[in-house]
């Protein structure tokens, strides 16, 4: 199996999103930021986009050995909140 490469594009809606060079399906992860973050951020929404996503991969990098992710499918079947509250 050959490895992945990956970038982050701006959709045409003004998200940011991270997906596979290769592939044009639908991204793996998508940020987007509201009128008011974007003036507040003064034309640096990419960097901060990248940012998070670069802190996003590191983060599961660091966690994913200590998910029991059989357990914590079940947990979510059964609560599916609208939103995620940090």
């Amino acid at each position: 199996m050959s490895p992945s490469f990956f970038e982050i594009v701006q959709l045409s809606n003004g998200d940011y999103a991270l997906r596979r060079i290769d592939d044009e399906s639908a991204p793996l992860v998508k940020i987007s930021f509201s009128e008011e973050a974007r003036e507040m951020m003064a034309d640096k929404d990419m960097n901060v986009a990248k940012a998070m996503i670069a802190a996003g991969i590191e983060a599961v990098g660091s966690v994913a050995h200590d998910i029991d992710w059989e357990e914590d499918d079940q947990e979510t079947a059964e609560i599916a909140p609208s939103y995620t509250l940090h």
